[in-house]
């Protein structure tokens, strides 16, 4: 009974280092397959949303959605059966997107009633989440998503200043403008400053006295300045992250980065790796 229990608790750690894992062949393996697979499902949903080839070939979609989805689901459990805290994985990003790649179809399967149908048209649009599983397999990605994570806080108060500064921008409008040349109400003039300092600008309310077209302008200056504040946020993170990531993972002696977490010698210049990566 002993040595079972140990059999079967050694093949939940290999399976867990093939199925999270990236540092064997075997995982890095099961990651490119599961990117093809991504890859090839999101393809089938984009083309089923295409009227004229989801007539001709709807059989075949529909094949191709149940093996996507079936082999989704597999995986899904085995993430669950052989994580250490499959309810920590279940409730983490990653496994609210596994989830919700495979709900849709199933949830076809038990609302049949005729009044409920577009509502499941639109839901299955959520297979295209499947994407979002290629993020925890690209390094680039993850150092993105480190980087707006750590930009948080910034951007908050960005969006919250912004907020603030629409509020003032549309109540004055709606003072200048009035209903009288469509300023109807605060809540539709702050939806025109923000469709003003977003730069979108379009042209379903437009100013006509001279205060509120020079009001206007001033919006439009400040939207372009305003633009460029999260950028500028995220691309200081950003620097960090990469600095980061080429001490821990670069060449000290030609500085690149780019290498595999196993890798002992820099693939662009042979030069010995340090130890603590």
């Amino acid at each position: 009974m002993t040595k079972l229990r140990d059999k079967h608790h050694e093949f939940r750690i290999k399976t867990y280092e093939v199925i999270f894992g990236t540092d064997t062949p075997a995982g890095r393996y099961f990651d490119i397959a599961l990117i093809y697979a991504i890859l090839l499902s999101v393809a089938a949903v984009i083309l089923d949303s295409v009227e004229a080839i989801s007539k001709e070939y709807k059989l075949t979609f529909q094949t191709i959605e149940w093996f996507f989805t079936s082999l989704f689901t597999i995986e899904y459990i085995i993430r669950l059966y052989c994580c250490p805290k499959p309810w920590r994985y279940a409730r983490s990003f990653y496994g609210l997107v596994d989830l919700l790649s495979v709900l849709p179809s199933y949830f076809a399967l038990f609302i049949t009633q005729a009044n409920f149908l577009i509502i499941i048209r639109l839901f299955r649009v959520l297979r295209i989440f499947r994407i979002l599983k290629l993020m925890r397999y690209l390094g680039e990605a993850n150092i993105l998503m480190r980087s707006i994570l750590l930009s948080r806080r910034k951007i908050f108060v960005f969006l919250i200043s912004v907020m603030v500064l629409v509020t003032i921008f549309g109540s004055l409008m709606y003072l200048i403008e009035g209903p009288q040349n469509g300023f109807t109400s605060i809540p539709k003039s702050i939806y025109w400053s923000i469709v003003t300092i977003t730069t979108v600008g379009y042209g379903d309310i437009t100013p006509q006295t001279i205060l509120g077209q020079a009001l206007s302008s001033l919006i439009m200056i400040t939207g372009y300045a305003i633009i460029a504040v999260p950028t500028g946020i995220i691309t200081a993170e950003l620097a960090v992250e990469l600095r980061r990531e080429k001490v821990i993972h670069g060449c000290h002696n030609c500085g690149r980065a780019g290498h595999d977490r196993d890798a002992q010698h820099c693939k662009f210049c042979g030069a010995k790796l340090a130890t603590h990566r």
